[in-house]
């Protein structure tokens, strides 16, 4: 199952009198992805080689190395420790010894890859969307028992009558929750799906 990163985490390694600094965080959107690539870029470095993905997008650059040496093998770093929703960028300072297409393809991956199997990581989840309205009453337990089911409350609309939710659930606990909400209301909360 893949996982994503519970936060940023860095790599460094010299390499044949090259520095690498890898730096790899979790993401939730290409326009965060190309935020974190412009933020810690380092204009004075060599080369600034990076890859993100993001379930079935993905992206990555050589940034001038030759094609194919730097951006792919990040990737396949990623896709390697089966992780989701992650940016990868490695920034090289030239040393003056040439490594080879061989030799960069195995620096920037390595390091990518060393990055990303340090880095603390949690599962991802995947969540069906369902709807249900409760009382005001009700809320606090109904918010509860989706927490204890491994859902999430994407949004709460308050209406006259009481909340209208929107919610994301993992399908396996669905009908132990449709249960909980049902006794918790005396069989009048139902879930749909939405």
């Amino acid at each position: 199952m893949p996982s994503t990163l519970l936060d940023a985490c860095e790599y460094r390694e010299d390499i044949r009198k090259s520095r690498f600094i890898a730096l790899a965080a979790p993401i939730d959107s290409a326009v965060g992805a190309q935020a974190f690539i412009d933020q810690f870029s380092d204009l004075a470095a060599s080369h600034n080689c990076w890859a993100w993905k993001l379930g079935d997008q993905y992206r990555s650059s050589d940034d001038g190395e030759p094609g194919g040496t730097a951006g792919r093998p990040i990737l396949a770093a990623i896709e390697a420790q089966d992780c989701d929703r992650v940016v990868v960028l490695v920034i090289r300072w030239y040393g003056g010894i040439q490594l080879g297409t061989g030799g960069l393809a195995r620096a920037y991956g390595g390091c990518a890859n060393k990055c990303l199997q340090q880095a603390a990581k949690k599962l991802l989840v995947s969540r069906a969307p369902y709807a249900c309205e409760c009382t005001f009453s009700e809320l606090a337990l109904v918010k509860l028992r989706v927490a204890e089911a491994d859902g999430v409350i994407e949004n709460e609309n308050y209406t006259a009558n009481g909340v209208e939710l929107q919610l994301a659930l993992v399908p396996s606990s669905v009908e132990t929750l449709t249960r909980q909400l049902a006794d918790i209301s005396r069989g009048r909360m139902v879930l749909s799906p939405h």
